[in-house]
């Protein structure tokens, strides 16, 4: 029996005779949700302890940025040698948290025309 040709033949049968299948390629180690929402957590009760310990604005504004850089630095060594969905979990929270500080500084300019951070 004669296979037909063109675009309705199945996957596979456009390979000549005796070749292996093609190989399917997946993630090793996929990204799920729950370690996701841990790195989230586990990144928000950081911002909030680091964010506390500020004072006024200018200190709030520079606890959230040492925050963030240390959060970020966790976030590409869990990258390279650990969980790769905690690290998307605590660089989204890492990128609220400094948005929302940023948030809080530019309003103050806006405000009083003068640059809090200095």
């Amino acid at each position: 029996m004669q296979m037909p040709f063109g675009p309705h033949m199945p996957p596979g049968m456009h390979l000549p005779p005796g070749l292996p299948p093609r190989p399917t390629y997946r993630e090793p180690n996929p990204i799920r949700t729950a370690p996701v929402l841990s790195g989230l957590g586990a990144a928000s009760v950081w911002f909030a302890l680091f964010g506390s310990i500020g004072r006024d604005l200018l200190s709030y504004a520079w606890w959230t940025i040492a925050a963030a850089i240390s959060a970020w630095l966790v976030a590409l060594l869990l990258g390279i040698l650990g969980d790769r969905g905690v690290a998307v979990g605590i660089a989204l929270a890492s990128g609220l948290g400094l948005s929302i500080a940023a948030g809080f500084v530019g309003a103050r300019w806006i405000t009083t025309e003068d640059w809090p951070l200095w």
